[in-house]
């Protein structure tokens, strides 16, 4: 079978804009090539929404594909060039075992970066062997799907794939490799690796590139660059909201961990929290609590200012003016921020109107699940359905105070108790990816290659919204333990 007819039946429509920006951006590379790739689990969904033949996919030929083993007609593999500040301390990155070979075009005229995650070494590889895990892998699948499912952007998984290969971190692991699916993977990191290390030119050839890609719809006579910076804002600061709605920590919110197009990106050491506390941490090494929970909106907003940095020769010809211009879209941060979260926080508790008294009323909730280590998504779907989750805090008389002051709440709005049931069932999700119910799946997956595990987790995960009975399993907490739960990068 030829390549093109593989390609053909595959269906193939790949795109390499991002090549045609300054070669300074990226570096071109060849594929990794792998022993005995075997394909682990596929997106049918998604590949059918990008116009992928799912059959072909699961062909030895596609397979290929999905290992980097076989370059698709029409793709051009590069690593992409981005630097970043982690935990703080700013650093030259880049695609280190990551490949982009190309952007496919759906049937619908859209357009994705496809890149293989693990696919080898490249020249920003720093040292690393460029592959990964499966375990990692498949963890990524998990809670990307997790997320798109909770209706929260994010880069998304089209399947993983066995490498027939060993990797060594701290034991002897299976390679494998995930297709990640994402509108770009431009970064507040990677304006930051233009800024520092290439011209204003070409800082203006990737700000360009960038609104024609993401923001198509800025005005003739606005200065576009300040727009650009805006919309980035507006973006994040929605994407954040979101995800303190449903307790999701990411982990490691570095700024080249930051989409410039608003998606959730790079699932290292994310984790959901079960009991309510702001300072809440899951990452092995985020031990000063730098990206816990409660700190994920003040690092978001030190992130946009990094970005902004980036584009104040673009801003203003006067650097005076341009830093005045980035302050003044920076400041919105927090409010355009506090309104997505409040307007979120409403709706988790069946309120459909405004009043000055709303946030405390909220903030008193949450005062009394920290008190009582009430887990989060299991107390607002308790409310949901006027049930009482078996914990402390259900039985106190703090709580039956604050629930008489939101009922009176609830019977001030003109909207029934109908209405609002409705509306907290839409916004409370009945499932997370529990911390426990994705280690087992993992841990079943990768000891003894059973992957019954996750696929029935992924069922449920689809729906959170659903409330069905099948759900109420996983919905249990896990196993009291002496030891906290911890996550780790899986680099």
């Amino acid at each position: 079978m030829t390549e093109r007819k593989v390609i053909i039946e595959t269906g193939w429509n790949l795109d390499n804009s991002y090549a045609r920006l300054p070669k300074s951006f990226f570096t071109i590379i060849k594929p990794n090539p792998v022993r005995s790739p075997k394909l682990i689990i596929l997106n049918y969904t998604l590949a059918t929404s990008l116009g992928l033949n799912v059959q072909a996919l699961q062909s030895n030929d596609g397979i290929a594909v999905l290992a980097g083993k076989q370059i698709p007609k029409g793709a051009l593999p590069l690593a992409q060039a981005y630097a970043g500040h982690q935990f703080g301390h700013f650093t030259m990155l880049g695609d280190g075992r990551a490949m982009l070979i190309g952007e496919q075009i759906t049937p619908l005229g859209e357009r994705f970066d496809i890149q293989l995650k693990g696919s080898g070494k490249t020249p920003y590889s720093r040292g690393g062997d460029g592959r990964a895990a499966l375990g990692p892998m498949l963890r990524e699948y998990i809670i990307s799907e997790a997320m798109y499912a909770l209706g929260i952007n994010t880069t998304r998984s089209l399947a993983v794939v066995t490498t027939g290969e060993s990797v060594i971190r701290e034991t002897e692991q299976l390679g494998a490799i995930m297709t990640r699916v994402a509108t770009s993977h431009l970064r507040v990191g990677t304006f930051q690796y233009v800024s520092k290390w290439c011209t204003a030119e070409e800082l203006r050839d990737l700000a360009d590139y960038t609104l024609q890609r993401h923001f198509p719809d800025v005005v003739a006579d606005e200065n576009q660059y300040i727009f650009l910076l805006r919309e980035v804002i507006k973006r994040q600061a929605a994407l954040i909201a979101k995800w303190q709605l449903v307790g999701f920590i990411h982990g490691v919110m570095n700024t080249d961990n930051m989409a410039i197009s608003g998606e959730t990106i790079d699932y290292g050491p994310c984790a959901f929290m079960d009991a309510y506390d702001p300072a809440t941490v899951f990452s092995s090494i985020d031990i000063q609590g730098r990206y816990a929970y409660g700190n994920q909106p003040h690092i978001a907003e030190w992130n946009l200012a990094r970005f902004a940095e980036t584009l104040l020769p673009l801003l203003h010809v006067n650097q005076e003016q341009a830093v005045k211009l980035a302050q003044e879209a920076i400041s919105d941060f927090s409010e355009l921020y506090h309104l997505n979260w409040l307007t979120g926080m409403r709706a988790k508790l069946g309120i459909f109107n405004e009043e000055l008294q709303d946030e405390a009323l909220i903030e008193g909730l949450l005062s009394l699940m920290q008190k009582y280590h009430a887990d989060y998504t299991n107390t607002f779907r308790s409310l949901t359905f006027d049930t009482r989750w078996d914990t402390d805090l259900f039985g106190t008389t703090e709580f039956a105070q604050w629930h008489e002051l939101w009922q009176a709440r609830l019977g001030r709005q003109k909207e029934p108790k109908t209405a609002s049931h409705q509306l907290m069932r839409s916004s409370n999700p009945a499932i997370i990816p529990r911390n426990h119910l994705v280690e087992a799946a993992l841990e079943a997956a990768v000891k003894q290659g059973d992957y019954s595990v996750m696929e029935r987790l992924l069922v449920v995960l689809s729906s959170p919204y659903a409330h069905s009975p099948e759900q109420s399993n996983y919905s249990t907490l896990p196993a009291l333990s002496t030891r906290p739960y911890r996550t780790f990068c899986g680099t």
